[in-house]
């Protein structure tokens, strides 16, 4: 039990430090999570650091810079991946080949709105600290993405049948896992219910396999790509100006 004296611990009401619930000028630091009155986040070691380290202010001030810069430079060109995609890989190519500039400008916009409030949501209430969270966005695009973009490259078999099949599963099979270990969704579980011990971080790469075979199968069991795409794959692997090889 430590006393609060002064002003050694401020920010009482702040995100990352919180203590002394009952306001007895108390701080009980225990086991029990019911009487535990000291809760620091992981992330304030992010912050703390520079301070800890007694850099200058301007050193921080840089640092903080860059940070803000990377992160709007890439949310940036994930925002017009997302909204290019949905306007004109999905909706122009799949669902209305015949939408106006127009139309597919509102689409973009649309789909780009719906993004930034989603990934907002996240931001103010994050499943977990920061490293996890980005753990879990990388083993969900693992899950989904790597296997079609590998196999597309180096597999001259693989099929559009195929490589719709296995993100759909691989997805799936990692939303699944992290909403029921991480959201508590379907039931729930602790860390002992964990499969094979594996966390909702680190399941990408098991839903990232589970995509392959998925992927690869599927392919087998349909009907060969087209020649035209054979040929695309061909010259991503060898462009025609590249030359002769040397030895």
């Amino acid at each position: 039990m430590v006393k609060v004296q002064g002003n050694r611990i401020i920010n009482k009401n702040n995100m990352l430090i919180k203590y002394d619930k009952n306001n007895d000028g108390k701080v009980q630091y225990v086991a029990d999570v019911s009487r535990n009155e000291l809760e620091v986040d992981k992330d304030i070691m992010v912050l703390a650091n520079p301070e800890i380290a007694k850099l200058p202010n301007w050193v921080i001030a840089l640092v903080a810079a860059g940070g803000l810069a990377a992160a709007l430079s890439t949310a940036a060109g994930l925002l017009l991946v997302i909204s290019a995609s949905v306007s004109h890989d999905l909706i122009k190519k799949m669902i209305k080949p015949d939408i106006s500039e127009k139309g597919e400008l509102i689409a973009a916009r649309l789909s780009a709105t719906v993004a930034v409030c989603v990934a907002g949501y996240f931001g103010i209430n994050p499943p977990d600290f920061v490293a996890a969270t980005v753990a879990l966005a990388f083993g969900l695009a693992a899950a989904s993405f790597f296997p079609a973009i590998i196999l597309g490259i180096f597999s001259k078999r693989m099929n559009k049948e195929g490589a719709v099949a296995g993100m759909i599963v691989g997805i799936l099979f990692m939303l699944f896992y992290m909403l029921k270990f991480k959201f508590d969704w379907f039931g729930g579980g602790t860390k002992e219910d964990w499969w094979l011990g594996i966390s909702p971080e680190g399941f990408g790469t098991v839903a990232m396999i589970v995509n392959f075979i998925v992927s690869i199968t599927i392919s087998k069991l349909t009907p060969a790509p087209p020649k035209e795409v054979v040929k695309i794959i061909e010259n991503i692997r060898l462009p025609n100006s590249a030359g002769e090889a040397t030895h």
